[in-house]
């Protein structure tokens, strides 16, 4: 007895949230992301900051892709300059910028000296062919992944599926433009939403 109230008045405390422990790390972090991106890199970073590194959890990590998404520019550039910036301010935005683009902009520079001499190589075009199968795999992988937090979304299912669907009929197959697309899904959806969070 004598121990569980000093348990309850000394509680454990909450083992602390894993993150960057340096901007070196930051960086690294986001070079190495960024040079396994071939074709996109959404699954790759959805694997390395929510499964391995665990420095966003699953819903997390959907809200701010939703988030770098709505933003110009590319969606993962948007990812970690809002990470970086999360744990090191300034300094951690420009530090996760400079990850993602210093090392692979080398890369694709002389990977386009390259190509730019063995363009008309037949084993070339199918190796790039394969990775583009690749690359699609693994963002369709990522998206079932990330459909699980629906279960947890204020909206019924149901709901959230048909935006999802909406969403492809809108890109996929009629072909609107991208900002058409996310402001009246996204605008309906935060709508809806708001109104189901509203007391």
């Amino acid at each position: 007895m004598a121990k569980a109230i000093i348990a309850f008045m000394n509680p454990i405390p909450a083992p602390a949230r894993p993150q960057p422990a340096s901007l070196r790390e930051l960086f690294l972090t986001f070079t190495w992301l960024a040079l396994q991106g071939f074709g996109g890199v959404l699954a790759i970073v959805q694997q390395e900051m929510v499964e391995r590194k665990r420095w966003l959890t699953q819903e997390e990590f959907v809200e701010d892709w939703a988030v770098a998404q709505i933003m110009p520019g590319p969606n993962v550039v948007n990812l970690s300059m809002m990470l970086g910036s999360r744990y090191f301010g300034l300094a951690g935005a420009l530090t996760a910028l400079a990850g993602m683009l210093a090392l692979p902009m080398v890369v694709v520079l002389l990977l386009a000296v390259v190509y730019a001499h063995f363009a008309d190589h037949p084993a070339l075009h199918g190796a790039l062919r394969g990775m583009a199968a690749v690359s699609a795999g693994l963002i369709g992988a990522t998206g079932m992944k990330m459909a699980a937090t629906l279960k947890k979304h204020p909206l019924p299912l149901a709901t959230t599926v048909c935006f999802t669907l909406l969403g492809v009929l809108f890109v996929a197959i009629l072909h609107w433009p991208m900002i058409y697309s996310l402001l009246t899904l996204g605008g309906l959806g935060w709508v809806m939403t708001y109104r189901k969070l509203a007391p």
